[in-house]
């Protein structure tokens, strides 16, 4: 962080939990004036977290804003996620979430409230490399908690106006931190799931809380034979055995999803492993993506939860890019998204199309 001299206004984004409280807390002991917002982004937000942060920023002595961006997360977030299920794809809402409301809109209200940084309590870090003149993002200390993944988009202007000031401690020494400084929230425990379906259900909520319609079709093999009937593309993912509704004498499993068709074709778990997918807008960190020429190698993980793997990264013109992996890669998910790093460095990523 800067010397204690140049420091300046920060808008921070605060939960309720416990990580953003202890940013709050690390920001304003570095010396930075620190204003702390909560983003209401649905209709049923959990009243108890706007008190938490609240309660954060009376004990710190920051002040605190709740700002309504409810209209820009259903037209940026929601709006893409009932889309992408409708093309019978799987999608990472926090991508969207991360590119578009937290780093999107948030930037404009730090602009609104005469704030030089915005500032979160995500597990990652920023360098700026002296010797190549860019930012860095980098994996957070702990690699357990690391969520370089989601922020893929970011680009060198917003890095270098972006503080993650827990990056370098894990979750142990927060929760620690947050005791020792007096802060309640200090055993609170971690948000779980997607924010605007607490449940995890997204069958239901794309069913009860949408205008989606939910057509029934048919299972068929590689052959395009009939093996049953499936009640509903947005209730099946790639890689996905269990709740199938039928049993087929062996293990099986999605291998695609077909919307235009209303098929969903099943296979065996070996039909799942393929080596090359294709992704479109993609966006990479360090240089402009059309200064990609040739091949480049990277370390990739084609979801938040999947291991690194060895891939081949080539251009193809409109912010797509074909990858193609060392080793095999089980159920290539379309609507996820596949993202680079070089060592701890956050490359870039996109979103997987085929």
């Amino acid at each position: 962080m800067e010397d204690i001299l140049t420091k300046k206004k920060v808008l921070l984004g605060m939960s309720g939990g416990v990580d953003s409280s202890v940013a709050a807390y690390l920001l304003k002991k570095e010396g930075y004036d620190v204003v702390g917002v909560n983003m209401k982004l649905w209709d049923r937000p959990d009243e108890k977290d706007v008190e938490d942060a609240i309660s954060v920023c009376e004990k710190l002595d920051i002040p605190f804003h709740v700002i309504d961006l409810q209209k820009e997360f259903k037209g940026k977030v929601i709006e893409n996620f009932i889309k992408e299920y409708e093309a019978g794809h799987t999608p990472n809402p926090c991508v969207f979430c991360n590119k578009n409301i937290k780093f999107g809109d948030l930037f404009k209200k730090a602009e609104e409230l005469g704030c030089d940084y915005i500032a979160t309590g995500h597990y990652a870090l920023i360098e700026y490399n002296e010797e190549k003149g860019i930012y860095e993002l980098k994996k957070a200390s702990n690699s357990n908690k690391d969520q370089t993944y989601v922020m893929y988009n970011l680009s060198q202007e917003k890095l270098s106006k972006i503080l993650f000031p827990i990056g370098k401690y894990n979750k142990d020494q927060i929760r620690e931190m947050a005791k020792e400084i007096g802060l309640k929230v200090y055993n609170k425990p971690d948000s779980q799931d997607i924010c605007f379906i607490p449940d995890n259900n997204y069958e239901r909520f794309l069913k009860e809380k949408t205008n989606i319609r939910v057509n029934e079709g048919i299972f068929v093999d590689k052959d395009g034979n009939k093996l049953g009937d499936h009640k509903g593309i947005i209730s099946y993912t790639i890689g996905q055995r269990k709740g199938l509704g039928m049993t087929f004498g062996k293990p099986t499993y999605v291998i695609d999803i077909n919307a235009k068709d209303n098929t969903i074709v099943l296979g065996d778990n070996e039909d799942l492993f393929k080596t090359e997918l294709v992704a479109k807008d993609a966006n990479f960190i360090p240089f402009d993506i059309e200064t990609l020429d040739g091949t480049r190698k990277f370390d990739a993980k084609i979801r938040y939860s999947s291991s690194l793997s060895k891939a081949s990264v080539t251009y193809l013109g409109d912010n797509r890019i074909r990858v193609v992996f060392d080793q095999a890669q089980r159920a290539i998910t379309r609507g996820q998204s596949v993202v680079f790093y070089d060592g701890d460095c956050l490359v870039g990523g996109g979103i997987i199309e085929w």
